[in-house]
């Protein structure tokens, strides 16, 4: 499977501040979700296509990467904090850590989900401020132009 970053990208984006998080095992299907399900109906098929074959690497490195990293993280925090093999669904533990209670996590994932949203609408502020730039770049296809949500509000545009 073909994504526009690699895991260690994920992880030097998405995980700072001494979270370590192995490459490894950042799985490549959630970086394509988060290709799929946030950055192509903001960018489109066209540029897309145009970033998967070199185009564009500053925008690339400054706005489409951090997207990405921080969706796939949003992705992976559910399968972190628990783990399904053969003993069925379990937690992690370990004599140095504790599990976050639920209202810390819920408050771990909103805020993660706040800073992907805002680089995400830095990225199509970019694009529209930009549109020159990026021919493959349709704005009237932009989702964000079309409807968002913002503070439990739909917006429809």
């Amino acid at each position: 499977m073909k994504t526009l970053i690699d895991s260690s990208r994920v992880v030097a984006l998405a995980f700072a501040g001494g979270e370590y998080v192995d490459p490894a095992s950042v799985p490549e299907t959630s970086m394509a979700v988060a290709e799929e399900r946030w950055l192509l109906p903001v960018i489109g098929e066209s540029l897309h296509a145009a970033l998967a074959g070199g185009e564009y690497a500053d925008f690339m490195e400054e706005y489409v990467a951090p997207v990405i990293a921080l969706y796939t993280r949003l992705l992976m925090m559910p399968d972190m904090a628990v783990r399904s093999g053969q003993y069925g669904v379990t937690v992690p533990a370990s004599s140095a850590f504790e599990a976050a209670d639920t209202e810390r996590t819920r408050m771990a994932v909103r805020a993660l989900r706040h800073r992907a949203r805002t680089l995400l609408h830095r990225m199509s502020r970019h694009l529209d401020d930009h549109a020159g730039e990026f021919p493959e770049y349709d704005p009237e296809k932009n989702i964000l132009k079309r409807c968002s949500t913002d503070g439990n509000i739909v917006q429809i545009r």
